[in-house]
């Protein structure tokens, strides 16, 4: 186990921020090891958030578009209600 510096870093604050309980096992391993169903549910949380950051991601990159989609629907929608109401 790595003896931690008396002072304490924005990396270390971010990673207690995160999840105290992480930030507790980084310094406190388990003697015996992590035990298998604590790998399938890490397996699962980073399945988990692999996915959702892709989804962050791809909003992020595909942003402009999708406010282009929502222009022209309300413009087709505002067309169609002008059209029914003009007859």
């Amino acid at each position: 186990m790595a003896e931690r510096p008396a002072w304490t870093s924005a990396s270390d604050l971010a990673e207690y921020a995160y999840c105290p309980r992480a930030h507790y096992y980084h310094d406190h391993p388990p003697e015996a090891g992590p035990e298998r169903s604590s790998q399938r549910r890490a397996a699962a949380g980073e399945r988990f958030h692999a996915r959702e950051l892709s989804g962050e991601r791809r909003r992020a990159e595909h942003g402009g578009a999708y406010w282009v989609a929502f222009a022209v629907g309300v413009v087709l929608a505002l067309g169609a209600l002008a059209w029914i109401f003009s007859r």
